[in-house]
């Protein structure tokens, strides 16, 4: 059992080659207004001189340890750091980020005040202004929508749902999981996807506490393992394991386009049959896609629901989509899901 009377957190910070914004993110975490932890500050192979920032700051702060891996790697350091971490609650953070001040003290405060809470993230605000797109501002505002455990479990399939930084949870769940895997995909969404099958809680206070930095150097923009194909197959992976899809109902993708029936082929591989395939092209009706008969979407009203995914991510679709499965009677979670 974890000790929630009096509470620890161990923070997990692997950091590499983090020299120009380390101290700031450091000061952000020295300066919380809930003190009772240890920073576990892991040089992840760094080859400039982060270590000594990190140094500098440990000798004013007995709480400040630093570790240094043999062999780095991030899901290494990170599985490195739950292992010596001696709290029971660990909070994540990465080297270029800035808590707010009281992060650590909502985040444990929540987790005490609801101990079948297994997460707790926050709302992030996105820096510097200058460096983010549309497409990005537009993903934050959607993941900052999700706060509820039923919005997580619902919303998991469209794209990942926590910034990593961002969450605190309990250490003997995800060590119980088998900790962070290292694949062909990105290390937090497979962790978040298997915490959901599991069947844990995942929530979200509503309130921004992160300022999570963009930058050319992001591992979402430059690692493999963050690229389309890998999210497309890992959401087919453990939609495949998905009780909702195992129940024996009808299944019907909602799709359009070539690169639809690609991303749809993941699941379809797994050995799930359609019942139709829906398409808001009239010019489409008729046709055939994975030996189903496309259908328009006036079709999916039926006494009998089918379970629907809908695959369309063109921008503003998604809405469209959920406004009219809604109309039809159908409800999320429970009807349909949205998948990125």
């Amino acid at each position: 059992m974890i000790n929630l009377s009096n509470p620890t957190v161990s923070i997990l910070l692997p950091f590499y080659n983090a020299a120009s914004t380390l101290a700031q993110c450091l000061d952000s975490i020295l300066n919380q207004t809930f003190t009772n932890f240890e920073l576990l500050a892991i040089n992840n192979g760094s080859t400039d001189n982060s270590q000594e920032v990190v140094v500098a700051k440990m000798a004013g702060d007995p709480r400040l340890k630093l570790h240094k891996l043999e062999k780095p790697g991030l899901i290494p350091a990170l599985n490195f750091g739950l292992k010596v971490a001696r709290a029971d609650i660990i909070a994540r953070m990465d080297g270029d980020d800035i808590m707010y001040p009281t992060r650590l003290e909502k985040q444990v405060q929540h987790l005490r005040q609801n101990q079948q809470c297994s997460l707790v993230a926050c709302t992030v605000d996105l820096f510097p202004k200058e460096m983010i797109k549309d497409g990005y501002w537009e993903y934050i505002r959607w993941q900052n929508s999700c706060i509820t455990s039923e919005d997580i479990r619902d919303e998991i399939y469209w794209e990942s749902p926590l910034a990593h930084p961002s969450v605190t949870f309990v250490k003997q769940d995800v060590v119980a999981l088998g900790g962070y895997r290292d694949g062909p995909y990105p290390e937090d969404y497979d962790l978040w996807l298997r915490m959901n099958l599991a069947g844990l809680k995942m929530e979200k206070l509503p309130e921004t506490l992160l300022d999570w930095r963009e930058g050319s150097k992001r591992l979402s923009r430059n690692d493999p393992r963050y690229n389309r194909v890998a999210f497309d197959m890992i959401r087919a992976d453990y939609l495949a394991q998905d009780s909702r899809l195992l129940q024996g109902r009808p299944l019907v993708i909602w799709g359009a386009g070539r690169h639809t029936r690609l991303r749809a082929k993941h699941l379809l591989d797994k050995g799930f049959k359609l019942a139709a395939w829906i398409d808001v092209d009239p010019n489409k009706l008729g046709n055939r896609v994975w030996d189903v008969m496309v259908q328009p979407p006036q079709w999916l009203i039926q006494k009998e629901k089918p379970f629907v995914l809908s695959y369309v991510t063109v921008r503003g679709a998604k809405e469209k989509n959920r406004e009219q499965l809604e109309g039809f009677g159908y409800r999320r979670g429970n009807d349909y899901l949205m998948v990125g």
